[in-house]
């Protein structure tokens, strides 16, 4: 069917006639009414037509909904000549922007998780990191869903992230909020959705972090002690007159806060370790052998006289049918380790009265001795898997050994005085 050419004076009127021309591409024509190459309008929108290389190498043609920066849609024929002549040279400079649909947030996000899922299960990306990005994106297209990705700008960003600290988030967790956005963008990059990602301008946000408790040996000690008292019952503890019992896990919990206080592991990557891992000849323990630690490198920590103790106790005692660490309590036949301890924390922190405790502290504990008994900080920074030389351990931990230094100072003793002060005076005189 011939498409009908109409003046730019009535660009985008039909007439009332045919309806047909309501949804068909017509023509725009200059004031000479002669037809504008590569310009036509359809239901009252101005629209470039522009060949372009196709996947084969052919030139395909392509329509283009011309639109400005903000992406309403062009009424004015001035303006549309002018972004017409942008897309040519764009073209020429082959630095032409996102052709064709482009899928709103809600409709990328599934097709992004499911990428993110091929990951996992190459072991290329961590199970917990995946589930957070789910949470993340949920968020984000709760708030933006119906925009398109090339529709995204900073201020969007810019608003969710201000939203996030309004409701008392932390600014750490506003960044990785962004961070998990720009995880998604980067993959819209690859795939031809976006030209530019819409926070590359964005500086993270700065927050004081709160300095964290030290925790000492004997807090560790009371922790572990709790579980195996008899405080508990039904998943909670045990009211005045009631029958109470040991955590039913209290054994490999204990196990469990010490190995990392001992060997500066995080929680997941301890509760994945064999003892195929354990080298009691070379004095080692090797963290992250299965490729999932959070660098997805492993790292190897030497025996200190705690951790080897600890290790060859767990060791007398280990299950004889089960090649983890940590082995679930109800793995059948089918031998895995423990999911979490995290419900034996909750229940032997609150009887210990240390509310604020957590997995991490464990390893808090390691790197703040460590530093106080004077180790360098490369060293340190290799054992807890730190990539750039001790440099955040200097600076996070680093006040630890100046105050331990300070209290050092104190018990320096010069002995008793060889000179009197009268002695002295007449000495230097």
């Amino acid at each position: 069917m011939r498409r009908q050419a109409i003046a730019s004076k009535a660009a985008g009127q039909d007439g009332g006639r045919n309806s047909h021309r309501r949804h068909s591409y017509q023509k725009v024509l200059d004031g000479r009414k002669q037809p504008i190459r590569g310009l036509w309008t359809r239901n009252g929108s101005f629209i470039a037509r522009v060949r372009v290389p196709g996947d084969g190498g052919s030139m395909v043609a392509k329509w283009v909904p011309l639109t400005d920066d903000d992406g309403r849609k062009l009424t004015a024929l001035g303006d549309a000549r002018t972004a017409l002549e942008k897309l040519r040279t764009q073209r020429h400079d082959d630095d032409l922007p996102v052709l064709g649909r482009v899928p709103t947030l809600a409709e990328y996000v599934p097709d992004y998780l499911r990428h993110r899922e091929t990951l996992t299960q190459q072991n290329a990306l961590r199970p917990v990191t995946l589930s957070k990005d789910r949470g993340m994106l949920a968020a984000w297209v709760e708030t933006y869903g119906g925009l398109r990705l090339n529709q995204l700008k900073a201020a969007h960003i810019i608003r969710f992230r201000d939203e996030m600290l309004r409701d008392g988030y932390s600014p750490r967790t506003a960044n990785i909020a962004v961070i998990t956005l720009r995880g998604l963008c980067k993959h819209a990059k690859l795939e031809g959705h976006l030209k530019s990602l819409p926070m590359q301008d964005l500086c993270q946000l700065k927050g004081t972090v709160e300095k964290r408790r030290l925790v000492s040996a004997a807090d560790l000690a009371n922790l572990a002690a709790v579980a195996l008292e008899p405080r508990f019952a039904g998943g909670r503890l045990a009211r005045v007159g009631e029958a109470g019992q040991p955590l039913k896990n209290a054994a490999q919990f204990a196990d469990y806060l010490l190995l990392m206080a001992y060997a500066g592991s995080r929680r997941n990557e301890t509760l994945r370790l064999r003892w195929a891992d354990v080298d009691f000849a070379g004095a080692q323990i090797t963290i992250g052998a299965d490729g999932l630690a959070k660098n997805y490198e492993s790292r190897v920590v030497d025996f200190n006289p705690k951790l080897e103790d600890h290790l060859r106790a767990m060791h007398a005692r280990h299950a004889p049918d089960s090649e983890w660490l940590f082995p679930s309590p109800q793995r059948g036949e089918r031998d895995r380790p423990a999911k979490t301890f995290m419900e034996s924390l909750r229940l032997a922190r609150l009887a210990a009265g240390m509310p604020e405790f957590g997995f991490h502290d464990c390893r808090h504990f390691f790197i703040s001795y460590c530093v106080m008994s004077g180790l360098d900080f490369m060293t340190i920074a290799r054992w807890v898997g730190h990539k750039d030389g001790g440099f955040l351990i200097g600076k996070v931990y680093g006040h630890l050994s100046n105050e331990h230094a300070k209290a050092q100072a104190q018990r320096v003793n010069f002995g008793p005085a060889v000179f009197s002060p009268d002695v002295v005076k007449q000495s230097v005189r």
